[in-house]
């Protein structure tokens, strides 16, 4: 029979264990939001020095949690992914499926607009990081996919008409109406609107 002193011991050290694995979850959440801060500030390439003085950890924190930058670009990858679908994934209520594309183009404007900081800074270290190469093609693959469900057969079987169609609805199109071309947000869904009502007619 395990004596008083014995089982203190062992809570002792089991809440010692869990207050370690809090404070390891706290400081691997804090690192994570120092880095989207970062990103959300401006700042395209954000260096571990700088992600370790905005979490306000020491910098072998980061790589304790972290074996490398590109694995934190994996993190922020995965809220890239997680916002967008968070949005376009609730249920349409449009009757039908012109309808639902229409609001679609809203749903997405929306999700782009949230994740257009980290988007810009995902695209410009896409060439050099795995997690981010792979998030971007599980994020287009899903808007596709998203896309296609929403179409009746007829239309999502006619490859020209899908293929306008992913393009139109895409992140990098809704870059370019917004950037390039210097849209608002109600003028850049306009045109997306008018273009996609037009090659559906």
């Amino acid at each position: 029979m395990a004596t008083p002193l014995r089982l203190k011991i062992v809570a002792d050290a089991a809440e010692e264990l869990d207050g370690r694995r809090r404070r390891s979850q706290d400081s691997r959440a804090r690192i994570v939001a120092a880095m989207l801060d970062l990103v959300h500030g401006g700042e395209m390439s954000p260096s571990a020095e700088q992600v370790a003085e905005r979490a306000e950890v020491g910098l072998r924190t980061v790589f304790r949690h972290f074996k490398d930058m590109d694995s934190l670009y994996g993190e922020m990858s995965k809220v890239i992914e997680a916002e967008v679908l968070k949005i376009v994934l609730q249920p349409l209520a449009g009757k039908t499926w012109r309808e639902r594309l229409a609001e679609l183009v809203v749903r997405r404007s929306q999700a782009f607009e949230k994740i257009a900081p980290y988007k810009r800074a995902s695209n410009a270290s896409r060439h050099r990081s795995s997690f981010l190469e792979a998030g971007h093609t599980r994020l287009v693959n899903g808007l596709r996919l998203i896309l296609k469900s929403e179409l009746p057969p007829e239309v999502a079987s006619d490859r020209l008409t899908l293929e306008a169609l992913d393009l139109m609805m895409s992140y990098e199109a809704w870059s370019r109406l917004r950037s390039e071309q210097g849209l608002t947000v109600r003028r850049a869904r306009e045109v997306l609107q008018a273009a996609i009502a037009r090659l559906i007619a």
